[in-house]
């Protein structure tokens, strides 16, 4: 099990706390300063069954600087929204943990932690 963080999130610390006191094995990936690439972002994208725009989170200045929320959401704008995430990776929601049975669930909820550790 994965999980993509970024340590100032609260969301993140509160998952990490959550995965520590169910004793789960997991690997931390602080994907601001190891920033997944397009085909990294195309695999979550799978495993959590959504599409580019579903995990962006378009209040970020770097969003409103790309002016996002007017980008098409649509098979056609979905490689473009990829790149955007990919070189803007502090658009990617999170935490994101990528589940042992090869899915993968957003993690902003004790829930949804729970529901990762036990896939």
């Amino acid at each position: 099990m994965e999980i993509w963080i970024n340590p100032a999130c609260s969301k993140c610390r509160s998952a990490l706390s959550l995965l520590d006191a169910e004793g789960a094995g997991y690997t931390v990936r602080r994907y601001l300063e190891d920033v997944p690439s397009p085909d990294e972002i195309r695999e979550v994208l799978e495993r959590l069954g959504l599409e580019p725009w579903d995990i962006t989170r378009t209040r970020e200045a770097a969003a409103e600087e790309l002016g996002l929320k007017e980008w098409p959401r649509d098979d056609g704008a979905r490689e473009r929204w990829i790149a955007a995430l990919s070189e803007h990776p502090r658009l990617i929601q999170r935490p994101i943990i990528t589940a042992e049975d090869g899915t993968a669930v957003v993690a902003r909820t004790d829930e949804a932690v729970r529901d990762a550790l036990s896939r």
